[in-house]
């Protein structure tokens, strides 16, 4: 597979955040057979590696959960997909705007959107990760959603690639 080809699979698996894909390209991760794990290996230790400023664009590359995007139909097939998975496209009013408020709450103090891997949980589990994190101290929040990044990067290659041992 070529860089072009490699970066346009799988570009997107750090939402809109190719320049992942590009760096571990570039630095001889990428190896034949392409399994699961070790394209997530590869993507995240660029991710590791990469400066807090880029790591806090592909924290803000994510979408609000049930936010104005979702309402509006712009969110990735993916971010559609994983959300709609744990209920968040049916949400009652007052739910609505409880995820409104907490996700103007949240970006107001830590400065990128709530990050979870919905993929397993329902919008309740949702609400109360939301409500405990956002007492978290900016530091460690950063570090979690980080986790959570990487933990929908590795989802959303198992769906696309097998997992040979």
């Amino acid at each position: 597979m070529d860089k072009a080809d490699f970066v346009a699979l799988y570009g997107g698996v750090f939402e809109h955040s190719p320049f992942l894909a590009d760096r571990a390209f570039d630095a001889g991760l990428v190896e034949a057979p392409l399994t699961a794990g070790g394209v997530h290996a590869a993507l995240t230790r660029m991710f590791r590696a990469a400066s807090h400023d880029e790591r806090l664009g592909v924290l803000n590359a994510h979408p609000d959960l049930a936010g104005r995007l979702a309402v509006a139909g712009g969110l990735t097939e993916d971010s559609r997909r994983e959300q709609a998975g744990a209920g968040l496209d049916r949400l009652s009013d007052a739910e609505f705007s409880r995820f409104t408020a907490l996700n103007a709450a949240y970006v107001e103090k830590f400065g990128f959107p709530f990050i979870i891997a919905v993929k397993g949980l329902t919008k309740t589990d949702i609400l109360a990760a939301f409500e405990h994190r956002i007492d978290n101290a900016a530091e460690a929040e950063f570090d979690t959603a980080c986790a959570e990044v990487e933990k929908i990067a590795s989802l959303r290659l198992g769906d696309l690639l097998p997992d040979m041992a």
